[in-house]
């Protein structure tokens, strides 16, 4: 096993999370390779754990904290640390050591690029990013929002702790309409899907929905609302990751829909 720095042979299985045998993926777009395009000369950093066999089996992402979801200086932010784990594709390689070994070459990496810690963010229900892992690799809590956790590492003394950006305001209700608000930043593709997925589910019901999308990529877009992707359908949030199936979120529009006679 080999960590290695993202290289153009490997940007289509990046862009789909290691995950191209996926039919979800299909919905996804070009978000991640758009954002990537923009975000490759603002300080985005890619590592990739390779096999003997050559494949691409894990993957972690890290980006300047000023072009994060947090606030802070002279960090570095991991949006996502991701190892293979399913049947499909090149198999399950989770539980072998590669999400310690991708961490700890983004640690390295930032230390020599003179950042002052690394931060990763950590759900406290045992699946995706549990907070749980990170704090058996040293890192403290320093924020939370719901059930999100803000941890980090720092590296020299003087360096200070950063903070979510959180929700600070609402989609207004629309009187006679359904008010479907869209958030997005690009960087993840479960995100995306979800999306997508609505998009083309309000538009079977275009004449009783106001459709309004952000996208997030601009700082101060994420400062205003302290959202980078949400899908939220008259005030409410739907999930996004794992994303919906096109059928239920399409359910959750037209009852929505419905109450509107």
């Amino acid at each position: 096993m080999e960590i290695i720095d993202l290289m153009p042979e490997y940007e289509k299985t990046y862009f789909c999370c290691l995950e191209e045998w996926s039919d979800d993926m299909k919905d996804a777009g070009d978000h991640k390779a758009c954002w990537y395009g923009k975000m490759k000369e603002q300080g985005l950093r890619v590592k990739m754990a390779r096999n003997e066999e050559g494949n691409i089996v894990g993957m972690i992402q890290y980006v300047p904290v000023e072009k994060s979801f947090a606030e802070g200086n002279d960090l570095h932010v991991v949006l996502c640390i991701w190892v293979h784990g399913h049947k499909q594709g090149v198999g399950n390689f989770q539980k072998k050591g590669i999400g310690s070994e991708l961490l700890q070459a983004a640690e390295e990496d930032s230390r020599q690029m003179g950042k002052k810690g690394l931060v990763v963010w950590g759900l406290v229900l045992p699946f995706f990013m549990r907070a749980s892992w990170f704090k058996k690799h040293g890192y403290k809590v320093v924020d939370k929002d719901g059930m999100q956790r803000l941890l980090w590492k720092p590296f020299t003394p003087d360096a200070v702790p950063p903070v979510f950006i959180k929700q600070k305001k609402k989609p207004e209700k629309i009187d006679g309409k359904v008010a479907v608000t869209l958030f997005i930043n690009g960087w993840c593709p479960a995100m995306n899907i979800a999306f997508e997925r609505t998009k083309r589910a309000v538009e079977e019901f275009k004449d009783h929905i106001q459709l309004t999308e952000y996208g997030t990529l601009d700082k101060d877009m994420q400062r205003e609302w302290g959202l980078t992707d949400a899908v939220i359908i008259d005030g409410r949030k739907i999930r996004m990751g794992p994303p919906l199936s096109y059928e239920k979120i399409r359910r959750k529009v037209e009852k929505r829909v419905k109450k509107l006679s």
